[in-house]
């Protein structure tokens, strides 16, 4: 008798269980500390209108410290059951270590491009392991008012854009361009990134690079960094020692007309411009009529830990990833970060719609080293945020700086050899 007691004991156990397992609770890791309460209080609910018995937490860690305490929490089998993926190599180690879901065939993907589920696939591009979710749009903002005040219009080429830069100039008021040199990063990632995309033809270039067919000593990329080396008579006094902060402060000031900018600034400038309407440009082309490319680069995905004890509610909650009413939500809420699916997207904010209709009439490429460049050394990462800096420092030509750049990539990648 006890025994046929423990017997139904353990069945009702395992009903109770498995009854848990399908109303589910998830958990979601994330670097995004800033989106918690855009999460519990728009996301969440929104999702469980759809799946009221799909219980969601979402529990974000400090961006510094995710990659390290995500890894170990993988590796102790205490992860959440929905991952935050970074773009390119970090994620891509952890599908290979076998700790996300392969997600080929998965609901929600096929509202995506190939191009934004190239930052979540492996090399051969045979698996994919997270659902794309935003990315960011780099270009050039400007101060409305003092385009009309100098009579200045938006420039479609690169002599436009020095023109209109020696316009703003030969007023004396105001200056040029707010940019600065002494983080690095921006010079690589805001300036170099995006002014080169027309240059070397957005995916085309990136691509050739890859396959080594092209190199950083051939003009198409060259001439981004020629252009970078002209910059200094229109920036700033001081501006090798300008911080990233300091060139928000002095394009919000109102005391400079022209800032290069990623679309993640349009939160910050809408909070703080000194009275003046914002307005967008997407990177100059080399010549009147030529296509326009903008780096509208792959920021974060979602993918399913593999330990995870609900992976069905998990799958669930990736295919609403993909959904129309998701891209409208986070697209509107989180000014500048824009979904990448195809969804057709009301953007409410008038800046952040401008930077999204560039993918209307441009070409989409990712940061042309994201893929698969980075992974020896020297870094070529460190090497853009370097070399694009004292290019525009005047510390280094155009030429040896393209030269640095495939020299060094040479050292360790075949295909560049």
């Amino acid at each position: 008798m006890q025994g046929k007691n423990i017997m139904r004991g353990a069945l009702v156990a395992a009903l109770l269980a498995a009854g848990a397992a399908q109303a589910g609770t998830l958990t979601i890791e994330s670097w995004r500390t800033d989106d918690k309460g855009l999460w519990e209080e728009v996301l969440i609910p929104a999702f469980q209108k759809h799946y009221p018995n799909i219980q969601i937490k979402f529990a974000p860690t400090a961006p510094t410290e995710y990659d390290s305490s995500l890894n170990a929490r993988l590796t102790g089998g205490t992860a959440g059951d929905l991952i935050t993926c970074r773009p390119f190599d970090k994620s891509l180690d952890l599908y290979k270590k076998g700790y996300l879901e392969k997600l080929n065939g998965k609901k929600g993907l096929e509202n995506f491009p190939a191009s934004a589920k190239v930052a979540w696939e492996t090399d051969d591009g045979k698996d994919t392991f997270c659902e794309p979710i935003a990315s960011v749009i780099h270009g050039f903002l400007y101060n409305k008012k003092i385009f009309k005040e100098l009579g200045l219009t938006e420039p479609k080429t690169t002599d436009d854009f020095f023109k209109m830069l020696d316009k703003v100039k030969a007023s004396g008021k105001y200056t040029p361009m707010a940019l600065g040199t002494n983080d690095q990063w921006e010079s690589s990632q805001i300036v170099y990134t995006s002014i080169g995309a027309p240059y070397w033809k957005g995916e085309e270039g990136r691509k050739a690079l890859i396959a080594g067919k092209a190199k950083f000593t051939d003009p198409a990329f060259e001439q981004p960094l020629e252009i970078e080396a002209k910059y200094a008579p229109y920036l700033a006094k001081g501006y090798s020692a300008q911080t990233y902060p300091d060139t928000q402060n002095l394009f919000a000031s109102g005391k400079a007309a022209v800032v290069a900018a990623g679309s993640w600034d349009i939160g910050y400038y809408n909070q703080n411009a000194a009275g003046f309407e914002l307005g967008a440009f997407p990177p100059p082309v080399p010549k009147a009529g030529d296509k326009c490319y903008i780096s509208d680069h792959t920021d974060l995905g979602m993918g399913v830990n593999s330990k995870s004890k609900n992976k069905e509610d998990a799958y669930k909650f990736v295919e609403w990833l993909g959904s129309q009413e998701f891209a409208d939500l986070y697209t509107n809420k989180v000014t500048g970060f824009f979904s990448l699916s195809n969804h057709l997207i009301a953007v409410k904010d008038p800046v952040a719609k401008e930077f999204i209709d560039w993918r209307k009439s441009c070409g989409s490429t990712i940061r042309v080293n994201a893929q698969i460049l980075n992974r020896g050394t020297p870094n070529l990462e460190n090497e853009l945020w370097n070399v694009n800096s004292q290019v525009i420092n005047g510390k280094l030509s155009p030429k040896d700086g393209a030269a640095r750049l495939q020299s060094g990539l040479a050292k360790w990648y075949k295909p560049a050899q």
